[in-house]
């Protein structure tokens, strides 16, 4: 009796474990909790890409955005946009020197480091030129048209899978992806994938570091949050979009914006 009620307290026991990871990812359904598990332990992905810190971060970076600072600490750098609100002169875009091909997962540890509570910071996932002169798909042969970096140059001129985060909009914050570019059909607006995650409740605060997870495949975009006892999970289906199969990853801040990178990986799956 004493050996049946222990294997019955256990099997309790692992099913309110099973419950909370459920409410920890709060935020998709099931399925797509175990499919982004599954991916993140696939085997078969190879690290392309790691910061140096002993390196210049322009020998893996390069930057848009004249105002915008980079400064390399021991253990990572940090990225700052202008001080200047309203003045795209002071918004700032961080390039990977390297393009990445398939699929790809991005780590990396954020830091927060100004005290807005409004504008965006964005991660731009594979981006390359639309294309048509004279913005090649090679962005770096376009470096000059975007040292003034107006959000507009990017979704009208780009291709690319773009996640804002740590961003707000009326002081309400949100998580959003969007595929870019703006076409005769589609605005800004219609760019967004569903579903919008607004309404936020307080995920990125201040001076608190928080472990990022980016993962894109052909079919799915996950983005995932780690820290400060939270523990959230952002999906997107991407088989409505025309895919995206290479480019770089750029990290973006709008004006008056600043974080701390970390540890910053990113894995390709071809």
């Amino acid at each position: 009796m004493k050996k049946y009620r222990s294997i019955k307290s256990k099997k309790i026991g692992l099913f309110f474990l099973f419950l909370w990871s459920i409410s920890a990812f709060s935020q998709i359904a099931v399925d797509e909790i175990v499919e982004f598990k599954d991916l993140i332990k696939a085997e078969n992905w190879t690290l392309s890409f790691e910061q140096n810190i002993n390196k210049k971060w322009q020998e893996q970076w390069f930057l848009d955005g004249k105002l915008a600072k980079v400064v390399n600490k021991s253990n990572g750098f940090l990225f700052s946009a202008g001080p200047k609100e309203g003045n795209d002169s002071h918004h700032a875009v961080l390039w990977t020197n390297d393009s990445f091909e398939g699929n790809v997962k991005v780590e990396f540890d954020f830091t927060k480091k100004d005290t807005m509570n409004k504008y965006v910071v964005i991660i731009y996932l594979q981006a390359t030129g639309k294309g048509v002169t004279p913005y090649e798909k090679d962005i770096s042969k376009w470096n000059d048209l975007r040292k003034v970096p107006s959000m507009s140059t990017y979704f009208n001129n780009m291709n690319a899978l773009h996640i804002s985060y740590a961003a707000f909009s009326n002081g309400k914050e949100y998580v959003r992806a969007r595929r870019y570019p703006v076409t005769n059909e589609l605005t800004f607006k219609d760019l967004v994938i569903d579903p919008s995650y607004d309404d936020l409740k307080g995920i990125f605060k201040t001076d608190v570091t928080y472990h990022i997870t980016v993962l894109k495949t052909k079919e799915k975009l996950f983005f995932k949050v780690q820290g400060d006892d939270k523990d959230e999970l952002f999906c997107w289906d991407l088989t409505l979009k025309e895919p995206i199969i290479e480019g770089r990853v750029g990290l973006r801040h709008m004006f008056a914006r600043s974080a701390f990178y970390e540890n910053f990986k990113i894995y390709s799956q071809k």
